[in-house]
């Protein structure tokens, strides 16, 4: 009973860090990268379309995208989102491609985006440490209805406390990789 509960906890865990690192992917670094953009908003026909529903994305340059539409009649709208975004980039199009030239960070824009890396690995942590808590909460419910012993609730309890440990420190791995990208020049 506490080992599939400690299994859906590590689960849940790592969930967590999945979405921490796909949050981590949209911040912009030195490099240019098509997360940065992926997942911007267009407004095409009405709906409300992903880039990455719209054009394929690449990297020909270091500092540079080149957003290809798979229908040219989205390009405008494609424009659009990403002025309105706040990215802060200008797109260059061409009638057929969009290129976007990522300007080198200033050192003042990048401890702005190691402050909010370190936001969001906040949340991350605290995500983490609410499950923990629900699954002490659990395995107290089961000790007191007499479905585990006083022992292997002492054992659970330590036991989730070392998974938290382990992924409080999976996030802090995270977040130094992230940080390094970013201040690298």
């Amino acid at each position: 009973m506490i080992d599939e509960l400690l299994r859906e906890s590590k689960q849940r865990m790592r969930g967590a860090l999945d979405v921490l690192e796909d949050d981590l992917m949209a911040i912009r670094t030195g490099r240019a990268s098509p997360a940065l953009i992926e997942r911007l908003q267009v407004e095409y026909y009405g709906s409300s379309l992903s880039l990455i529903q719209l054009a394929s994305i690449s990297v020909p340059e270091s500092r540079q995208l080149l957003i290809r539409p798979f229908d040219s009649s989205s390009l405008k709208a494609i424009e659009r989102a990403i002025q309105a975004s706040d990215l802060g980039l200008t797109p260059n199009s061409d009638g057929k491609v969009i290129r976007l030239n990522l300007p080198p960070l200033t050192e003042e824009r990048r401890r702005d985006l190691v402050k909010m890396v370190h936001s969001r690995l906040e949340d991350c942590r605290v995500a983490i440490r609410n499950i923990r808590r629900d699954s002490l909460k659990d395995m107290r419910e089961f000790e007191k209805e007499k479905m585990i012993s006083e022992d292997e609730l002492k054992g659970g309890e330590s036991d989730l406390q070392e998974l938290t440990n382990e992924m409080v420190a999976q996030v802090d791995i995270i977040g130094e990789r992230k940080e390094t990208e970013i201040m690298e020049f």
